[in-house]
């Protein structure tokens, strides 16, 4: 048994310095932002936003120079995307191409996969989405059912993803699929593949799906007989499996999996001094929150240290969602209409409904007990 691990980190020398630029920017190109695009935190879209954030070069910032990328630290970026979250940015237009896509295809792709798609994704010019889930799977990842068949110069697609997200706004989506069957039911996992798939590919068709505040954040895939070439295989053919869960070690690593509700707490502080009655609760929520920070920034660490921390990954999103999720409805009964702004109310009445999904997106609670009890030794 190894136990769970959270060494100690902080950011780097040079953050304030950092964090001051951050907030200049998002101060500027926050002025309008609503609820609405604060509610939704990072699952927010705005192509023009990400191109704005990629000429600071705040997108790619680990990746090398050869590609665009800055050559910073993993502490560095970690600066920018809380400052981000913080203040509620709509980054969902670089955020999975910037997350995990990017160190996807430049630790396992082609060079001409490289040279084609991560200078795009720095600039903010690419957005991706990630095809892993399907209809009737449910958390059992492997026993997807949507293949590809080998055929001249490429592969022919056919099956369904779904909960897809944003797709039918993204450019492509590196997907999960068959490509051969597996040996017997014990061994699902073998036989899978990933793929970056043209999300504007003939036989391809996008069904937006609402989420409970009436927005098509998350979507259905429909595979018929969509032609993938060759050079858009990504790894080896058979090795997806491996290759799709070193991918959600770095997606579920990142402070999104705690701070998605902050926003809330941050618009709703003046508020609040008002409301003796909040000093116990709101001091519990910034002690919580401190404390995922550092067990966030530990996770940060590993990854700037070259480690895949996946078992922690998974108790910080594990823990994460339940405070995210419990934030919206912890600050309900203090926030008061007649006293409280309306847009503090409606932020709250957005992050509600939206945050049904924190503990879906990234492997569910289920998943992630199961991760974290292997690596205690509890099964």
């Amino acid at each position: 048994m190894v136990g769970l691990r959270f060494d100690l980190r902080d950011t780097p020398p040079g953050s304030a310095t950092l964090r001051a630029e951050l907030r200049a920017f998002l101060a500027e190109q926050g002025k309008d932002w609503g609820p609405m695009e604060r509610g939704y935190s990072w699952m927010g879209f705005d192509r023009a936003f990400s191109r704005e954030v990629g000429k600071r070069g705040w997108i790619g910032m680990t990746w090398p120079e050869a590609y665009g990328g800055a050559g910073r630290t993993a502490l560095e970026r970690y600066v920018v995307l809380e400052e981000m979250l913080a203040v509620g940015a709509p980054v969902g237009a670089h955020w999975i191409g910037d997350r995990q896509s990017g160190p996807l295809i430049l630790r396992l792709g082609t060079e001409e996969q490289r040279r084609e798609f991560i200078p795009r994704i720095v600039s903010g010019e690419l957005a991706f989405a990630i095809g892993l889930s399907e209809p009737d799977s449910g958390s059992d990842l492997a026993s997807l059912r949507t293949r590809a068949e080998k055929v001249p110069g490429g592969w022919k697609v056919n099956g369904r993803k779904v909960w897809t997200t944003n797709a039918h706004r993204c450019d492509f989506a590196i997907t999960l699929l068959r490509t051969s069957p597996a040996p017997d039911p014990r061994a699902k996992h073998q036989g899978l593949s990933q793929f970056l798939i043209d999300l504007r590919a003939s036989g391809l068709t996008i069904r937006p799906i609402l989420d409970l505040v009436g927005e098509e954040g998350f979507n259905e895939l429909t595979f018929d007989d969509v032609f993938v070439p060759d050079s858009l295989v990504v790894g080896e053919i058979g090795k997806g499996w491996e290759q799709a869960t070193a991918e959600l070690a770095i997606e579920r690593a990142g402070p999104e999996r705690y701070l998605s509700s902050l926003p809330l707490l941050t618009a709703a502080l003046e508020d609040l001094r008002a409301e003796p009655a909040a000093a116990e609760m709101v001091g519990r929520l910034i002690a919580r929150a401190g404390t995922l920070r550092q067990m966030s920034l530990a996770v940060a660490g590993m990854l700037q240290d070259g480690q895949t921390p996946a078992r922690e990954a998974a108790l910080v999103k594990d823990v994460g969602n339940d405070f995210e999720q419990a934030l919206p409805e912890r600050l309900r009964d203090l926030l008061m209409p007649g006293r409280t702004p309306p847009e503090v109310l409606e932020m709250q009445r957005i992050m509600t409904m939206v945050g049904r999904s924190y503990s879906l997106r990234g492997g569910t609670r289920e998943i992630l007990r199961g991760i974290i009890a292997r690596q205690l030794g509890l099964r």
